[in-house]
C-alpha cells in the first residue's frame, strides 16, 4: 500500500479511537507502530519503535518540563499561591467588578507559577468563586473569569506547550518561553478592561463590595505572596539574561520555591511526598503523550506527506496571513475535543512543513498557536476548563451560564489575536532581544 495512503488510514484510526474515549497516548501509539510496520515491516517497525522514543525521551530539551511541574508542586503544595485571591481582593476591590478583577490577576499568577490551565482552574474555583456568589455576582460572571483567566498560565513562563513546541520546531527554548511573556500580560489586562466596562454597563452583574483596606493591610498581604513574583523573575531573568537555558532555569526555580517553602516553615515529608507525587504523575502523563506523537511523527515523515504539504503551499500561492486563518479555523474545531497537549503533538508534524514553505517565523506560530490551543479549553460544546469549573462548583452554577460569561472573553480574545497577528513584534520583542 502507498505510504500516503497508509498515513491517511492511520489518521483516520486515530480520530475513531479518540471518538471511542481511548487515551490519546494509547491511540496515537497504536495507529503510529501499525503504519510503520505496513510501510516498513515488522523487524524495522520494532527498531523504530525502540528507537524513536528513546531519541525523544531522552532529549535535553524535554527535561525542562519535569523541572516545571516540580516548581509548580512545590509551589501549590507549600502553600505559596494561596493568598493570591486575598492580595488581589485588598488591592482590586474598590475597582468596578474588583472581586472579578482580582480573581483574573490571582488566576493569572496561579497559571504561572503551576503551569496547568486545568489545574488553575480546579484551584481557583475554590478559592474565588464562592467569595464572588456570596458578593452578590452574577454566576455568569464569577465562573468565566476563572476559567478563561486559567488559559493565561499556557502563555507566561513557565508553559509546558512551549517546551514540546521547541522541541517540535527545534526552535531556542529560551526565546518560546519569553515570547509568551507580553502576549500573555496583555491578555490579562484585556480581560481586566472587559470586566470593569461591562460592570461599569451593568453594574448588576458585579454589586460593590463594601471592604475597606488600610494601607497597612495592603503592605501586609504583599509580604504573603511576594514568592510568587520573585520566583517567576528568578526564571525568567535568568532565561532572559542568558544565564541559564530553560532547563537550567527551571531546576533553579524548583530549588528556589524548595528553599521559600523551608523558610516560611512549610515544609514537612508529607509536603515532599505530595509535591513529588504530583510532578511525577503530571510528568509522566505528558511524556506519554508526547512518546505517542514521537511515533505519529515518523509515520508521518515515512508516508512522505511533508513534502507533499510543502509542494501544495508553494503551487496554490497561499499566503502567510490565509495560512494563519487556516491554523486558527484547526484549532478552533479541534480544541472542541482534544486535551491540549495532544492537539498540539498531532498537529504539529502536519503544520511544520507548510510554516517551512512560506518561511514563516516558527517563534511567532509557536504563540498563535498556543494561543488558539488556549482558547480551545473556552470554546463549546467540549470547553474542558469550562466543565473543570462546573465540577467543582456542581449544581451552584448552571452550564450555559459559565458558557454565557464565557462568550464576552472570546470577544476579548478576537481582539488579541488581531494584535498578535497584525503586530508580530508583541511576540518577537523579547525573543529578538536575546539575540
Amino acid at each position: 500500500m502507498d505510504p500516503a495512503t497508509v498515513f491517511l488510514f492511520a489518521l483516520l484510526g486515530l480520530f475513531v479511537l479518540l471518538a471511542l474515549r481511548m487515551p490519546i497516548a494509547i491511540a496515537l501509539a497504536i495507529v503510529s507502530a501499525l503504519g510503520i510496520l505496513a510501510i516498513r515491516g515488522p523487524r524495522a517497525a520494532l527498531s523504530m519503535v525502540g528507537s524513536e522514543t528513546h531519541d525523544f525521551a531522552a532529549h535535553w530539551t524535554l527535561s525542562a518540563i519535569p523541572m516545571f511541574l516540580l516548581m509548580g508542586a512545590f509551589a501549590f503544595q507549600g502553600g505559596l499561591t494561596t493568598s493570591l485571591f486575598k492580595a488581589g481582593r485588598i488591592w482590586l476591590s474598590r475597582l468596578p467588578g474588583g472581586l472579578a478583577v482580582a480573581t483574573n490577576a490571582a488566576t493569572a499568577m496561579f497559571a504561572a507559577s503551576s503551569g496547568s490551565s486545568i489545574a488553575t482552574s480546579a484551584a481557583m474555583t475554590r478559592l474565588a468563586a464562592p467569595e464572588m456568589l456570596k458578593a452578590g455576582y452574577a454566576p455568569s460572571l464569577a465562573t468565566s473569569v476563572i476559567a478563561c483567566a486559567g488559559t493565561i498560565g499556557a502563555l507566561i513562563p513557565p508553559s509546558i506547550l512551549f517546551v514540546v513546541y521547541a522541541w517540535f520546531a527545534q526552535e531556542n527554548v529560551g526565546q518560546l518561553l519569553m515570547a509568551g511573556l507580553l502576549p500573555g500580560l496583555l491578555t490579562a489586562g484585556a480581560y481586566t478592561l472587559l470586566i470593569i466596562v461591562r460592570v461599569k454597563m451593568n453594574p448588576a452583574l458585579a454589586p460593590k463590595v463594601e471592604d475597606h483596606f488600610s494601607w497597612s493591610d495592603r503592605m501586609n498581604v504583599l509580604k504573603e505572596i511576594w514568592p510568587i513574583p520573585f520566583l517567576m523573575v528568578v526564571v525568567m531573568g535568568s532565561i532572559y539574561g542568558g544565564f541559564a537555558t530553560a532547563t537550567e532555569a527551571a531546576a533553579l526555580g524548583s530549588i528556589a520555591t524548595l528553599l521559600l517553602v523551608i523558610l516560611r516553615g512549610n515544609f514537612s515529608w508529607t509536603f515532599i511526598r505530595d509535591a513529588v507525587n504530583d510532578a511525577v504523575t503530571s510528568s509522566a502523563s505528558v511524556f506519554l503523550v508526547a512518546l505517542g506523537a514521537a511515533l505519529f511523527s515518523k509515520l508521518l515523515a515515512l508516508s512522505g506527506i511533508p513534502p507533499m504539504i510543502g509542494d501544495f503551499i508553494e503551487t496554490s500561492n497561499m499566503s502567510a496571513l490565509q495560512l494563519v486563518f487556516l491554523v486558527i479555523a484547526l484549532y478552533l474545531v479541534l480544541g472542541m475535543f482534544l486535551d491540549p497537549i495532544g492537539i498540539l503533538l498531532i498537529t504539529l508534524p502536519i503544520l511544520l512543513p507548510a510554516f517551512d514553505a512560506l518561511e514563516m517565523n516558527l517563534i511567532w506560530m509557536g504563540v498563535i498557536i498556543v494561543k488558539m490551543i488556549e482558547i480551545g479549553l473556552l470554546t463549546p460544546p467540549v470547553g474542558l476548563n469550562v466543565f473543570v469549573v462546573k465540577g467543582v462548583l456542581g449544581d451552584q452554577v448552571e452550564l450555559k451560564e459559565i458558557f454565557k460569561g464565557v462568550m464576552w472573553f472570546l470577544l476579548a480574545e478576537i481582539v488579541i489575536m488581531g494584535l498578535i497577528i497584525g503586530f508580530p513584534e508583541i511576540s518577537l520583542l523579547l525573543p529578538n532581544m536575546m539575540e
